[in-house]
């Protein structure tokens, strides 16, 4: 049995597995699914890649389909095709920007010119908050926390895997939503490394602001945990 043979066999398993009642005309999301891998896995078998090519290949794809670049990025590619400033005229004045660019080879990236000439980077898929009960979501001052302990720099190839800051919250005041009070523990990094943060913040006049530990705990105390 060739490989296209037993990848077409795993595919109509799986998708039997899926909807047993499917007849392979009508759409069903998850069959629709598979069938789509395996046309991806026979082209790739077609064009003759086994071995080492076959991963070199599924590792560029995987890229592709995340989104990420396939190699680095400079300076320069924020600037081709005529790149003009994401904010408008009143953002950048307010927050004292020449510039704020969007990659166009990686739209999760940005460049920030202040007016004085200081340019950093922000790519904000590089960074997850994880908290207590497992939940992971985006958080934007944990990506300004390991912004500033991992500047991003020129040239940039982003990781495949994210960095995960561990925290916990709670809730104080029932008028601030689902938390007020954040602590960001630690970090792992791409590379496996953990590191401890230890920063805590609590939200006042709307805005999440930086406390000690001391405070931090003393208003959890207050909520019985």
């Amino acid at each position: 049995m060739s490989m296209i043979e037993w990848a077409k066999r795993e595919v109509e398993i799986a998708c039997k597995k899926e909807n047993p009642n499917w007849d392979g005309k009508s759409f069903d999301y998850g069959c629709a699914c598979y069938q789509s891998a395996l046309k991806a896995y026979n082209s790739l078998c077609e064009d003759e890649h086994s071995g080492m090519s076959f991963d070199l290949t599924k590792n560029i794809l995987i890229r592709l389909m995340e989104g990420k670049p396939l190699t680095s990025i400079t300076d320069a590619d924020f600037f081709i095709d005529g790149n003009m400033p994401y904010e408008n005229p009143r953002f950048l004045k307010e927050n004292g920007l020449k510039s704020n660019l969007q990659c166009p080879r990686m739209t999760s990236l940005f460049r920030k010119e202040t007016l004085d000439g200081k340019v950093s980077y922000i790519d904000i898929d590089r960074v997850v908050y994880i908290d207590e009960n497992g939940s992971c979501w985006t958080n934007c001052i944990v990506s300004e926390i390991i912004d500033k302990l991992f500047p991003i720099t020129m040239p940039y190839i982003p990781s495949d895997k994210p960095y995960k800051v561990y925290g916990k919250d709670f809730l104080l005041d029932k008028n601030n939503g689902a938390y007020d009070h954040q602590a960001f523990l630690y970090v792992i990094t791409p590379k496996g490394e953990k590191i401890e943060l230890d920063e805590y913040y609590k939200e006042v006049n709307r805005e999440m602001v930086k406390i000690s530990k001391e405070e931090y705990f003393k208003d959890k105390k207050k909520v019985g945990n």
